[in-house]
């Protein structure tokens, strides 16, 4: 029958601004602070936490933290507030006419898991059926300047007990790099991510890279391209991932059927949650596709969701996850993750997401916060523009 997960008595929508250890950069821009909503669902006692991946610009997707407060706010809100739902799956349905605001859906939705895991007393691993006590681990390396940066770079992550390692890169910047850091390690399970950088043009760059022993060159092209995916993936030996260009279980289905890649990245945040993202992880279990699961630079709250999925049989391959430390010196939860020496990531334990919110500190990196209790003051709205608003 499921759980009564309603009445929710409040939402709180918070944007924090955490600092991060050192400047992060990828094909599409660089980031120097984490900027990030944080969606809190009060049930009687229960405070349930969710949060959303999107970043302060548009230059990595098209929602912002600005753009999912208000769709949370003015969207979303009434359907929480005022519908009666026994499952995450149920809210879904609610707000399927819903377009362009994937992220700001996926920070209410995982809330609501973390609301179930706590009301049944479960682990949200063990609620969405997943298995084991760890999920592999990754370090990823930002663009850097010199090919022997990102060699000292690898190198701390190696000593850190990373097992696997993974390169931003973008044209200019991707086979000497490789090079240098394969000659200096060539045991060492490493990946690339373009972020979708480059085009059919650079195929002969591409096939350069394919001589590296790499384990998966993540979304070179556009996530639109699969067609230009489907052709590569002929040139080359190396496995190809997909990230932006998953964004939902029919997105999914498409790749597959056009042969466009051989491992899938399902990033919870962008797909508008777990429940898809499981949907997701069976049709790729299905069809014979490894998945890993990707992060999209979350605080600890949203980790714990990454973490939970990444517990399904069909995630084979290390997360594209790492400790708190790699991003934040201080993160929003009080028990941080760690590198195990295994090189792997613990799964909490704890009911719901199974982490605890630092209440003092994400106090203080608060730079707004709205209450919203009076569903009455909500309209609900039959559609959204494409993009967000």
């Amino acid at each position: 029958m499921g759980t009564d997960l309603t009445p929710i008595e409040s939402i709180e929508l918070r944007t924090v601004t955490l600092p991060l250890v050192e400047p992060f950069e990828a094909s599409y821009g660089v980031e120097r602070s984490k900027n990030a909503l944080i969606v809190t669902l009060r049930k009687g006692e229960i405070l349930a936490f969710g949060e959303c991946v999107a970043g302060t610009g548009s230059s990595h997707g098209e929602e912002t933290v600005d753009s999912a407060k208000q769709v949370v706010k003015n969207r979303l809100a009434p359907n929480l507030l005022e519908d009666r739902l026994k499952t995450p799956a149920e809210f879904l349905e609610t707000v399927e006419h819903l377009s362009g605001c994937d992220m700001a859906v996926a920070a209410a939705e995982m809330a609501l898991w973390d609301l179930q895991g706590k009301i049944e007393s479960k682990p949200l691993s063990r609620l969405l059926g997943g298995v084991g006590v760890e999920v592999g681990a990754c370090g990823t390396v930002g663009i850097q300047k010199t090919p022997k940066e990102v060699v000292n770079r690898v190198n701390k992550y190696l000593v850190e007990g990373y097992k696997t390692v993974k390169l931003k890169i973008k044209p200019s910047q991707d086979v000497e790099y490789v090079k240098a850091v394969r000659a200096k390690f060539p045991d060492v399970s490493l990946r690339v991510d373009a972020n979708g950088a480059y085009r059919l043009r650079n195929l002969d760059t591409l096939k350069q890279l394919d001589k590296f022993g790499l384990s998966l060159i993540e979304q070179p092209f556009a996530q639109d391209a699969l067609a230009d995916h489907s052709k590569l993936r002929r040139e080359l030996s190396t496995p190809i991932c997909l990230d932006e260009s998953i964004r939902s279980p029919d997105d999914a289905k498409k790749a597959i059927d056009a042969e466009a890649c051989g491992v899938i990245n399902i990033k919870p945040g962008r797909v508008r949650g777990l429940h898809r993202s499981r949907e997701i992880h069976d049709i790729c279990v299905d069809r014979s596709i490894p998945v890993l699961c990707g992060g999209m630079l979350e605080t600890g709250i949203g980790r714990a969701f990454d973490v939970a999925l990444a517990t399904l049989p069909g995630f084979t391959l290390p997360c594209d996850l790492s400790a708190s430390h790699r991003y934040f010196k201080r993160d929003l939860i009080l028990n941080e993750f760690q590198l195990t020496p295994n090189g792997k990531l613990t799964v909490p334990t704890g009911v719901g997401c199974g982490v605890t919110v630092d209440q003092p500190y994400f106090d203080s990196v608060t730079t707004s916060r709205e209450l919203l209790t009076e569903a009455k003051r909500f309209a609900k709205q039959k559609s959204i523009p494409e993009g967000g608003l």
